[in-house]
């Protein structure tokens, strides 16, 4: 559900419908402070500063908490300490229903994290989770030296230049369909683009370079919560320039009588315009057709899986593969960072970096070997 790098790394259960809703399970208690208190708009504010997929996320995990609890005839609002030590220490050992497999650490980061969110919400006694987070700890080292693969993050395959031309290659770009996946998959990994953030581009978010060079991209950084303008140049690499094949698709859509609004539309199995979506005669999903940001992880994985190439690909293997790609052109981290959107000093970003370096000039072992090749060179000419 989450991309790399977001909020959340997580994987969900299922939920029990026939569960009573949580926001109503709240216990009055009294409080001493007359003011404190919020009224609906400014609750609903409040909410909207957080992301919707962490939102349901955490809902979802809180849920299956109070359900815990209700079997096990103990209290989760306010939750005991122990209450939640003893949940994380159950989840340890209980597979996932859907699939069987255990979960995963992060999985279970976030659980405590949204236990504890919940509470402050309420403005409830946030239960003390030192203990559910030793739990979690020795799991994952457990999982660790068993070599489960729960132990490691489910990370998506990077999406470098030379995948990127096999993946291009396989598709028709004398079509609408064709256009469109290129354009989407070379623009994702010129701007370095979040799933979220390359499915709410417009074709106003495009502004063409005065000097002719390329143009500036207007895109909303999800995680920074600010906008930002990405230069894109013409590549030197026609088969892989971004601004070629995104000035492409717009007269393409042009022909369409679709000349603003989304850049990226859906379109049906026969590679055209989608028509509105309509479920019991209401019209749901964006109206102008905008794709989601899941479909623009399919268009990646299914031009993947045409061209061959073996991976975990979704939207955020353009993201992940740019940092490949301009680390290897030898670009400063913090070029990187302010390019694709990072925070200074983002973990994410850093650990990017480290897989991007494995095999660089800057890993010790290549200098290491660097310099007995000097000294053997130097050696031999005395």
């Amino acid at each position: 559900m989450f991309d790399e790098g977001e909020v959340v790394d997580a994987e969900l259960v299922p939920t029990d419908t026939h569960l009573p809703a949580i926001r109503n399970q709240t216990p009055e208690l009294p409080n001493s402070d007359p003011d404190a208190w919020l009224p609906p708009e400014a609750a609903q504010d409040v909410a909207a500063g957080i992301a919707q997929a962490t939102r349901d996320a955490y809902e979802h995990h809180f849920t299956q908490f109070a359900k815990w609890c209700a079997a096990e005839g103990r209290r989760h609002l306010p939750a005991a300490s122990d209450s939640v030590t003893t949940y994380i220490s159950h989840l340890t050992r209980t597979p996932r229903e859907k699939t069987g497999k255990p979960y995963s650490p992060s999985t279970l980061d976030s659980v405590i994290a949204a236990i504890r969110t919940v509470h402050r919400d309420r403005k409830l006694p946030v239960p003390e989770t030192k203990g559910a987070r030793q739990v979690v700890t020795g799991y994952r080292e457990r999982l660790a030296l068993a070599k489960d693969a729960a132990s490691r993050a489910n990370k998506t395959t990077p999406a470098k230049r030379d995948v990127l031309r096999r993946a291009v290659r396989a598709l028709d770009r004398t079509t609408l369909v064709g256009r469109r996946d290129a354009a989407l998959m070379l623009l994702g990994h010129a701007c370095a683009t979040r799933g979220g953030e390359l499915a709410l581009l417009d074709i106003e978010s495009l502004t063409p370079d005065d000097e002719g060079r390329g143009f500036l991209v207007h895109i909303y950084r999800k995680k920074l919560k600010k906008w930002q303008d990405v230069g894109v140049f013409y590549d030197t690499d026609e088969e892989l320039c971004a601004v070629r094949a995104t000035f492409t698709l717009i007269e393409a859509l042009g022909h369409e009588g679709h000349s603003t609004g989304p850049l990226f539309l859906r379109m049906d199995r026969w590679g055209y315009l989608a028509p509105p979506m309509q479920r019991k005669g209401k019209p749901i999903g964006d109206p102008g057709g905008r794709m989601t940001p899941e479909a623009a992880s399919d268009v990646v994985e299914r031009a993947m899986a045409r061209a061959g190439q073996p991976g975990r690909w979704r939207s955020h293997s353009l993201r992940r593969g740019f940092v490949n790609s301009a680390r290897e052109a030898g670009v400063d981290i913090v070029d990187i960072g302010r390019h694709g959107g990072w925070a200074d000093g983002s973990k994410a970003l850093i650990g990017y970096i480290e897989e991007a370096d494995a095999f660089s000039d800057s890993n010790p072992l290549a200098q290491i070997n660097e310099a007995e090749r000097n000294r053997r060179g130097n050696h031999g000419h005395q």
